[in-house]
């Protein structure tokens, strides 16, 4: 029979969590509908009050731990994984993430976030945690593989849903 190619719906769910400074990460909003392999984009602008803030690209599958996708932690060079890339401009306070072929498979919510401080493994876990929003991968409770300690100022999530039509 004939092959036909699948057109994916990409819906954006946006969950944005204000701190106590004004700071903030937006993301794109509305129904984005592509299809499979063409260039997807997911914007992350954000305000902050930190003189040096670092950005991160989360992706989280269904059943999975939160993994971290993409940081940002020098101006205006392009990171690359698996396919995404961004690059942290900070003249217009953008993060933005693109991948060149979209793929069913990269249906999963992905989280962009912002602190001022990276904090590699779980040092400092025993103390009393000023943690406000923290995301390990791998296992839960087994091993925290990178952790954002009580600066994450906003947590946009989107979910990016395949579905054929």
């Amino acid at each position: 029979g004939n092959m036909h190619s699948a057109i994916h719906s990409i819906l954006l769910i946006i969950l944005i969590f204000r701190g106590a400074n004004g700071d903030a990460v937006t993301q794109t909003e509305g129904l984005v509908t592509v299809s499979e392999g063409a260039l997807m984009t997911l914007n992350c602008t954000y305000q902050t009050t930190f003189s040096n803030s670092y950005l991160f690209w989360y992706v989280q599958h269904v059943n999975r731990a939160p993994q971290l996708l993409l940081k940002g932690l020098t101006a205006d060079k392009k990171v690359e994984h698996e396919g995404f890339q961004a690059t942290l401009v900070r003249r217009d306070s953008s993060f933005h993430l693109q991948k060149r072929a979209v793929q069913a498979s990269d249906s999963a919510v992905y989280y962009c976030a912002l602190s001022d401080t990276v904090r590699e493994g779980c040092r400092g876990a025993e103390r009393k945690p000023r943690v406000r929003m923290g995301l390990c991968c791998g296992q839960p409770w087994r091993r925290c593989c990178f952790s954002l300690e009580g600066t994450v100022r906003a947590l946009p999530a989107l979910l990016l849903r395949a579905t054929d039509l």
